[in-house]
C-alpha cells in the first residue's frame, strides 16, 4: 500500500507552526508496512485543496489528510475532498449530539458555525475525538482509503494512534523494522565504500546511510509479516556490517553518546569531572539527562573566564599568558586540575572559540580543544569545527564525548 499524506494550513506554509504531522503520521504508518511516497503542504484554499487530492487519489492508495475540519470558514478540507469524490455532505447526527451535549455542559451558546464540524461525506465515518470537537472521517471508494483528521496535534495523535493505526495495520498485512547503527570517526562516503557492494545489492532489507552532526548512521529496514521475522532477516545483514565496520559503531536505535557514556560509567564504577569553557555546560547537561547518573559525574564547572581556570581549575597564569585560553596546554591543566580537585577517576575539559567573533588566522572559529586526564596520564587532542555558534558547541560536546567513550573502553 502507499501512502500520501496532505496537511492542510496557510499557518503552516507561512512558517508560523512547524508541521510535527506529516512527522508523526510517517513514522506510525512506516512501523505497518505501508510506504509514504508523498508528504504535501496546502493553505486554506477550496481549489488547490481539490487539487491536490485529486493528485492523490491517481497515485496513492491511502491518503490522510490533517487540519481544515473546525467550525470556521477557512476549514473546508472535508468539502473539497467530498466534492472531488462526488459526494454529497451529510450531517453525522453522533457528531452533532457530542457537540450539542458539549455546549450545554459549558453553558455557552450554541452557534451555527459549529454545525460544520458534524458534516462529513456520505458514506463516510467518524473517527471519535476524545479531546476536541471536530471528529474525524474515514471512507473507503474505488479502493481507496481517505482519512482526514484534524490539525491539532494533541487531537490528531490519539485519533492516529487508536482508531486509524489498527484499521490500516488490518489493511496492511505487513511491518515496516528498522534496525539503525551509529558510526563515530568515519565519514559518509568512507563508511559507503567499505559497504557499497551490500547497498548495490540490497532489496529486502534495505540499506541507507545518513550523515548527521558528528557522526554518520546505518538504517537496516525490512519489510515483514512481524517484527519477529523482520528481524531474523536484518540480522545478517547488521553482523556482515560489523564486521566490517564494527570498531567504529558506538551506539544502536535511539540510543545517544550521553547514554552510552553513562551507562559505561556506572557500569564500571568510574568517577568523573568536567571542565567546560565553549561549551558553557552542554556536556554536562547531556549526562545529567541520564538518571542514575550521580553515582559517576561528581561535579562540573562552567570555566569561561581565564579568571575562572586559574582559581577553580588550578591553571597556571603563564600557561594562559603564553599559550592562550584556547591551547593544547590549558586544555590539559583544566582536566588535570579539575580531576584532582574533585578526586575523581577522570577529568575532562573542553576550550574553545564557538564564534561568530573571536578567531584569528592562528586560532580560527570552530578550534577546540578536549583535554582528558586519568591518574595513568593526561592528553589534550585539537578539533577544528564549521558550522555556527550552536552548531560548534553541540560538535565539541559530541567529540568529548566520543573521547571519552574511546578512553572508558580502556578501564
Amino acid at each position: 500500500m502507499k501512502a500520501e499524506i496532505i496537511c492542510v494550513g496557510t499557518e503552516l506554509l507561512l512558517g508560523d507552526i512547524v508541521n510535527t504531522n506529516a512527522f508523526v503520521i510517517a513514522r506510525a504508518l512506516k512501523e505497518i508496512g505501508i510506504d509514504v511516497y508523498y508528504h504535501t503542504v496546502v493553505g486554506d484554499n477550496f481549489t488547490r485543496i481539490k487539487e491536490v487530492f485529486q493528485s492523490a487519489l491517481k497515485r496513492s492508495d491511502v491518503i490522510i489528510t490533517t487540519g481544515g475540519l473546525g467550525p470556521t470558514r477557512d476549514d473546508i478540507t472535508k468539502d473539497a475532498i467530498a466534492e472531488a469524490l462526488n459526494l454529497k455532505m451529510i450531517i453525522n447526527e453522533e457528531a452533532l449530539r457530542k457537540i450539542e451535549e458539549f455546549f450545554k455542559r459549558v453553558n455557552r451558546e450554541f452557534t451555527k458555525n459549529n454545525l460544520r464540524q458534524a458534516l462529513v461525506p456520505e458514506t463516510s465515518k467518524i473517527i471519535p475525538n476524545e479531546i476536541g470537537l471536530a471528529p474525524g472521517v474515514l471512507l473507503e471508494k474505488d479502493d481507496k482509503i481517505v482519512i482526514m483528521l484534524p490539525g491539532p496535534p494533541f487531537e490528531m495523535e490519539p485519533m492516529l494512534y487508536n482508531y486509524c493505526i489498527p484499521y490500516l495495520q488490518k489493511k496492511s498485512g505487513a511491518i515496516i523494522f528498522s534496525r539503525v547503527l551509529k558510526f563515530y570517526g568515519i565519514g559518509e562516503s568512507s563508511l559507503e565504500e567499505k559497504l557499497i557492494d551490500l547497498i548495490d545489492s540490497q532489496s529486502n532489507p534495505t540499506i541507507a546511510p545518513y550523515a548527521k552532526m558528528g557522526e554518520v548512521t546505518i538504517r537496516i529496514t525490512a519489510k515483514a509479516k512481524n517484527k519477529e521475522e523482520a528481524i531474523q532477516m536484518i540480522i545478517p545483514i547488521e553482523e556482515e556490517i560489523k564486521r566490517r565496520v564494527g570498531n567504529y559503531i558506538y551506539a544502536f536505535d535511539d540510543q545517544k553518546i550521553e547514554d552510552v557514556i553513562a551507562k559505561m560509567l556506572i557500569e564500571k564504577g568510574i568517577t568523573i569531572a568536567i571542565a567546560e569553557s565553549c561549551t558553557g555546560g552542554l556536556i554536562s547537561h547531556k549526562l545529567t539527562n541520564i538518571p542514575g547518573i550521580s553515582k559517576s559525574l561528581e561535579r562540573a564547572v562552567v570555566s569561561y573566564s581565564n579568571k575562572s581556570k586559574i582559581e577553580l581549575l588550578g591553571v597556571n597564569p603563564e600557561t594562559i599568558e603564553k599559550n592562550g585560553a584556547v591551547s593544547e596546554k590549558t586544555a590539559e591543566e583544566m582536566a588535570m586540575g579539575i580531576r584532582i580537585n574533585a578526586k575523581c577517576d577522570i577529568g575532562l575539559s573542553v576550550t574553545g572559540i564557538a564564534g561568530p567573533d573571536g578567531g584569528t588566522l592562528e586560532k580560527p572559529v570552530g578550534l577546540v580543544y578536549i583535554g582528558y586526564s586519568d591518574k595513568n596520564h593526561t592528553f589534550s587532542k585539537k578539533f577544528l569545527f564549521k558550522g555556527k555558534r550552536q552548531e560548534i558547541k553541540e560538535r565539541a560536546a559530541n567529540a568529548a564525548l566520543q573521547l571519552l567513550r574511546e578512553k572508558l573502553l580502556e578501564f
